[in-house]
């Protein structure tokens, strides 16, 4: 499924969007960066994150953490990390190419305020190798993702 889905659903809902493969893995915020040569803050990671009895995405900056504080007053609860095989299970997509687009289950994504620090960020598109960019507040709608700001300051995150 994975880069297909995300094709379908890029051709449904936003068929002006580009997705741009990459020869080598573009797996980690890091090598999403020097492949598309933008800043790490600019790679919109995608976390699969288990809250309560849900499982949930957050889309936030490349160069951001979480806030443990401002996630638990946000969320009721801990941070938690889905495993590799969840995530597939869960996204349909590979660890390292998880976005919001073409999931296998309908999942409530949540998109920090960091991604409203760019005009066009650079989230996977289903697959390790590939990504779109898209204007933060674009993405969020094609998705209905709720803007929530759980994230440590970026200039504060040191690498």
């Amino acid at each position: 499924m994975s880069l297909q889905s995300v094709r379908a659903f890029l051709t449904r809902h936003a068929p002006d969007l580009i997705i741009v493969e990459k020869s080598t893995s573009t797996a980690t915020v890091a090598e999403a960066a020097q492949a598309h040569g933008v800043a790490p803050g600019q790679i919109a990671k995608t976390l699969s994150l288990r809250l309560k009895d849900e499982v949930i995405l957050l889309v936030m900056a490349g160069d951001a953490k979480i806030d443990n504080r401002k996630y638990k007053d946000r969320f009721g609860g801990k941070a938690s990390m889905l495993g590799p095989d969840e995530v597939v299970a869960w996204t349909g997509h590979p660890v390292g190419g998880v976005c919001p687009f073409g999931l296998t289950h309908d999942l409530k994504v949540f998109a920090d305020v960091t991604l409203t620090r760019f005009d066009i960020v650079i989230p996977a598109a289903g697959a390790i190798n590939a990504a779109v960019r898209i204007a933060p507040r674009r993405m969020a709608g094609l998705v209905g993702a709720q803007w929530v700001d759980v994230a440590q300051d970026p200039a504060a995150v040191r690498p």
